[in-house]
């Protein structure tokens, strides 16, 4: 598209290719947002906003970039849906609400783009949505990320993914859901279900992240950049602070997860002075704002965890007494399975084991534990603690199994060699003696950091 089509006010010339990735990271959401709300169409406004960007990439290297980047892709892109109507209405396809909404769009283009990504995102979230595809939704829509960068992040074909997406959007457009916030009364269990996304997004990078694998490479970036887009417009909110603060938190021990050669390496071990100062003192930051708001929520209590582990960078102890506490409100709260595994594991590291272990029973009979690898890992633990030394060994087998992480899958195969050799020597040692059954001293600290 010419560059006479387009706002004036220029810039000098730079690498179209460099700035475009720049304002497509920094505008994409917001821009889509505005064109999808006043259309009704998230793929018409994805494919405006695609012929948009084509543009720039050929007008701005030869005319310079605009003085307001967003106002010139969004005239772009207004006259591409405008056009696409108008053809439609000339066949007889637009609907008299979509020629309505056309004719609002063709209005003047706005200096300062509305911020209406955080409408986008409740529409992702919407309950007409089904909520496995909520979070790709969200990193399409409001990141720009296309369909097989979010399939390797999820774990699906391509192909199955980019129709997952497309019937999200069609479900969108003929359910006619509002591109607005919800009302009050359904806000609360909406906005769980924004937050639930992004920690969906952060979760599957996350354990990826622990992987020599980079399918999911950067997904946790794209789910803290998401984070940090809700609590910019939302800074009051506590739930979101906390999920923030939760994501900081862990973000900030990348590097301190693996070995120069690639090796696990639990939380328990890592070496705090590989862990970020500055990330961790920002999530501190974001709790103590969150706190300070009296309003007591799940991902804030999840935070509360982590900045206990933090806290082992400044005095060399896990407070674990602090932590079992923590969980036993989160627990109270959740219900969740996963919430218990950890409680079980925290209660062991202060002497409760045998608590644990009865927490640990409790949750055999949940469908989802079958296949779960933490739970394997965390029982084969506790078991070897009070000398259950066949049962552990069983349990570590079942948790290598299911681990497809090779490098954690390693260090559980250690942690059954240590236990097995541990075995032999008791045995050895009885039949020597004829002593009583001894534990095996096994650490039990064998659930992959959360």
């Amino acid at each position: 598209m010419p560059s006479r089509s387009a706002p004036s006010g220029r810039c000098k010339p730079v690498d179209a290719g460099r700035h475009a990735e720049a304002v497509a990271r920094g505008l994409y959401g917001r821009l889509l947002a505005f064109v999808a709300a006043r259309t009704g169409d998230v793929a018409r406004a994805e494919d405006a906003l695609s012929e948009a960007f084509a543009a720039a990439l050929t007008d701005w290297p030869v005319s310079g970039v605009p003085e307001n980047p967003a106002a010139w892709l969004l005239t772009v892109a207004r006259r591409k849906v405008i056009d696409t109507v108008r053809r439609e209405r000339t066949r007889g396809y637009a609907s008299t609400h979509l020629q309505l909404l056309t004719e609002e769009l063709a209005g003047d283009t706005p200096r300062d783009v509305p911020d209406d990504r955080l409408a986008l995102m409740f529409v992702c979230a919407h309950p007409a949505i089904d909520p496995t595809v909520r979070a790709p939704l969200m990193l399409q829509t409001v990141l720009g990320l296309d369909a097989a960068a979010i399939a390797s992040a999820f774990l699906s074909a391509p192909a199955a993914m980019g129709q997952r997406l497309v019937r999200a959007k069609a479900r969108i457009k003929l359910a006619g859901i509002p591109f607005r916030l919800p009302e009050r009364a359904d806000l609360p269990e909406r906005f769980d279900a924004v937050l639930e996304a992004i920690y969906a997004a952060f979760g599957a990078g996350w354990s990826e992240a622990c992987s020599s694998e980079s399918r999911r490479r950067g997904l946790t970036q794209e789910a803290i950049w998401l984070g940090r887009v809700v609590v910019s417009l939302l800074p009051e909110e506590p739930e979101a602070l906390g999920l923030m603060a939760l994501m900081l938190y862990a973000e900030s021990r990348r590097a301190a997860r693996r070995t120069a050669g690639g090796g696990y390496v639990p939380l328990d071990e890592q070496d705090v002075a590989l862990w970020d100062a500055d990330m961790i003192q920002q999530a501190e930051t974001l709790l103590m704002h969150a706190s300070a708001k009296g309003v007591v929520g799940r991902f804030q209590l999840e935070a509360a965890v982590q900045s206990a582990h933090a806290a082992r960078r400044r005095t060399g102890q896990t407070d674990w007494c602090a932590i079992v506490r923590l969980y036993d409100t989160l627990l109270s709260l959740t219900g969740s399975p996963v919430v218990a595994i950890n409680q079980a594991v925290a209660r062991a590291a202060v002497g409760r084991t045998t608590e644990g272990l009865a927490l640990l029973d409790r949750l055999a009979a949940d469908p989802r534990i079958v296949t779960y690898q933490p739970y394997w890992a965390a029982r084969a633990g506790l078991l070897a603690r009070i000398g259950s030394t066949l049962d552990a060994a069983t349990a570590y087998r079942r948790a290598i199994g299911l681990e497809a992480d090779p490098a954690v899958r390693r260090f559980l195969q250690k942690r059954l060699i240590a236990l097995e050799a541990s075995r032999v020597r008791i045995i050895m040692t009885d039949e020597r003696s004829g002593a009583g059954y001894v534990e095996a001293g096994h650490d039990g600290k064998a659930l992959p950091e959360r």
